[in-house]
């Protein structure tokens, strides 16, 4: 069965490489802002179904991975900044304090969908307005959800990650792994 990553993310497509290559990248038209929930947790599975399915729609005969990652600060979503204004603001609140980050997964292929979500918590270090400055000012902030990459500059604020770290860069990828081999005709073993 042919897979798909219904991303653009190039740490997806990095962190799916760790478990196969044989795979195609197409990212989702998707609008998601469409979508609502109750909770940070809830919404990161929602809008990793809708990317998912909007590829699995036009692709019937693969296999789709959709995925969406939101950072959750005491029940608040942060995702992409829109401008250094709201990353200064995201990483404040980061600030030296535990948050949690979501990453929804879904799978679509040969009539049947299976939907999770992975959840890691992560503390920061207090963080100077110079330290965000700074590293607002290196770009890294503004494609990421909560306005941090932990694989580059921001890992020297991360004090502690409690649950799967590659989860924080997007892709929970072991239990992944675990989902795609359990999968009918996956070419996975």
């Amino acid at each position: 069965m042919k897979l798909i990553l219904a991303s653009a993310s190039p740490r997806r497509r990095e962190l799916l490489a760790k478990i196969t290559l044989a795979f195609t990248v197409r990212a989702a038209a998707f609008d998601e802002h469409t979508v609502t929930e109750t909770t940070p947790a809830a919404l990161a599975e929602a809008l990793a179904a809708g990317k998912c399915r909007a590829v699995a729609g036009e692709q019937p005969e693969a296999l789709v991975i959709g995925c969406d990652t939101v950072v959750d600060v005491d029940g608040a979503v942060f995702g992409k900044p829109r401008d250094a204004e709201d990353a200064h603001r995201m990483l404040c609140a980061l600030s030296g304090r535990a948050h949690f980050v979501h990453t929804g997964v879904c799978l679509c292929g040969g009539g049947r969908e299976e939907r999770f979500c992975e959840t890691t918590r992560v503390t920061f270090a207090p963080l100077t307005d110079a330290e965000i400055d700074a590293y607002i000012a290196t770009g890294d902030p503004f494609d990421k959800a909560g306005a941090y990459g932990v694989q580059n500059g921001a890992c020297k604020f991360v004090q502690r990650v409690e649950g799967c770290f590659f989860n924080v860069m997007g892709l929970p990828v072991a239990r992944l792994y675990t989902a795609l081999k359990s999968w009918p005709n996956s070419s996975l073993e």
